[in-house]
């Protein structure tokens, strides 16, 4: 049986370090996480059509030819990025180690809103307030990854 969440995390905290002591990070911020999908045009209208992130970038993926590789604007400078393998036959989406459990991202107030109309009006299943966050809800892409949206601000973890 594993311990309390408490008891475990007693051991992690010396490593959280008070705001004022900590170094300013090493990075600029994420330019892209890339995943697989098995169909572009699925994936496009998904993020493009559904969710409202415009695809900026499309070209051949040059360590695979003939597998195209696209981007998605999910603002502040930040992209989600795609890769077909054309001929090649995906296994079924499954959470595991080393694999995503979920990508969150902000999205203003306004364009939540926005969203959840067009889930509704698309009859996309979503999982919402009933995971404890009111302002945000969880959606599956065309390939089983989750996606999380948000109104929470960037760099704030206090959610709702």
């Amino acid at each position: 049986m594993v311990a309390d969440f408490a008891a475990r995390a007693a051991a992690w905290a010396p490593h959280l370090k008070p705001e004022a002591e900590r170094p300013p990070s090493t990075g600029r911020g994420v330019h892209h996480a890339a995943f697989i999908c098995s169909d572009v045009d699925r994936t496009i209208t998904f993020y493009q059509d559904l969710l409202g992130f415009p695809l900026v970038e499309l070209f051949e993926n040059r360590d695979y030819p003939t597998s195209a590789h696209l981007f998605f604007d999910i603002g502040n400078g930040n992209l989600l990025a795609f890769f077909d393998f054309p001929g090649y036959q995906h296994p079924e989406f499954h959470e595991t180690l080393g694999g995503v459990q979920h990508v969150a991202i902000s999205m203003a107030p306004e364009q939540f809103a926005a969203l959840k109309d067009r889930l509704h009006a698309a009859e996309v299943e979503y999982r919402g307030p009933d995971l404890g966050v009111e302002k945000s809800v969880y959606v599956r892409d065309p390939d089983g990854l989750q996606i999380e949206l948000c109104t929470a601000p960037l760099l704030d973890t206090s959610f709702d």
